[in-house]
């Protein structure tokens, strides 16, 4: 049995979440068809929940496809989207261009009602947020959407938000043994609110694997998108010499329990306070079965020791959730797409 999670009352999720972002373009040529048949397999194995956005390239359109191909399991699945307005559209996100986005996500997906909407702002500079926050706010009283999440907030402005009377289900945010940031202050606040904390970047691109231990430091340029966002992860968590003792450490601590390096690092974030559930990027039912053994795993209080024990090391990253990643000048900031809603990046 998968893990789930009441979100609120009423509304329960697979603790996995089955990811979008490497459907969308960057990983390689996706198979339509296979794509649709995995969202199958998934959705069979226990994981019906499923994380996507309107800016991934095909996606929605893809669970659209699935649940009209697999309508007995299209009823089962939770679908998780997102609305991230264009940067250059901040400055004018009014109703009408939030609810585009919102009707364009309800038609890709085919439904009726959007379960979760998980809202992201580029820039906090630009004001404008916490209105289009109230906006998506009346779609949900209108019935367009069951519930409002938040994505990259950090601390501040998450409390922003909640203070001006938006309801906030969940948020997502970047949260790995790489990335310790949203215990910076928002997983505290998160509990004290009842907001959920949806995780991605828990196997951080891949790199969270036995395919990366022992071998030399990967140079630019790497396969793909993931590699690239996450080795500068890496660089900032302290290096490659100390990722290298995490990977070891967490191989370690998988033999134990016939799991894998990446099964170990889910399950870790999975017991973080807080922690609705994780989303694991998948093009393929490779590591289905694998990833479902997480659900059994139970780290005892020496694992956990010795895993804190590399981590009471690491460096970074620094600040809040996904600072580092707003500065466009900065060495996160210039790989990211800014405008892939109206198709520019």
């Amino acid at each position: 049995m998968v893990e789930r999670y009441e979100l609120v009352p009423g509304y329960t999720m697979s603790r996995l979440l089955k990811g979008g972002w490497h459907l969308a373009g960057g990983h390689g040529e996706v198979d339509r068809q296979q794509a649709i048949d995995d969202m199958a397999a998934f959705v069979e194995a226990g994981i019906t929940s499923f994380d996507c956005a309107d800016h991934y390239t095909g996606v929605e359109e893809l669970i659209g496809d699935f649940s009209a191909a697999y309508p007995e399991l299209g009823k089962r699945i939770e679908i998780h989207t997102k609305f991230v307005p264009d940067y250059d559209r901040l400055t004018s996100c009014d109703r009408a261009y939030v609810e585009s986005i919102i009707d364009r996500s309800l038609q890709r997906l085919r439904v009726g009602r959007l379960d979760l909407v998980q809202f992201h702002w580029w820039n906090y500079a630009v004001p404008g947020y916490v209105e289009a926050m109230q906006v998506l706010d009346e779609l949900r009283r209108a019935g367009k959407i069951r519930l409002l999440g938040l994505t990259n907030f950090n601390t501040a402005t998450t409390r922003e938000i909640v203070n001006a009377g938006v309801p906030v289900a969940a948020t997502q945010v970047q949260y790995s043994v790489l990335d310790s940031r949203p215990e910076r202050g928002l997983a505290e606040f998160c509990r004290q609110h009842k907001i959920g904390l949806l995780c991605y970047g828990t196997l951080a691109g891949g790199f969270l694997s036995e395919a990366w231990l022992g071998v030399p430091e990967p140079q630019e340029p790497l396969e793909n998108r993931s590699l690239t966002k996450y080795k500068l992860i890496i660089e900032d968590f302290g290096g490659w010499a100390l990722f290298q003792e995490l990977l070891a450490t967490l191989q370690e601590i998988g033999r134990a329990h016939e799991a894998g390096i990446g099964q170990v690092a889910t399950r870790y974030v999975l017991d973080r306070p807080g922690v609705a559930g994780a989303i694991v990027g998948a093009t393929s039912t490779k590591h289905l079965a694998g990833n479902l053994r997480i659900n059994a795993m139970r780290l005892s209080d020496a694992e956990r020791a010795r895993l804190d024990a590399v981590l009471a090391k690491r460096s970074g990253p620094p600040g809040d959730c996904y600072d580092i990643e707003r500065d466009k000048t900065g060495r996160h900031g210039r790989i990211m797409r800014y405008n892939q809603n109206d198709g520019r990046h």
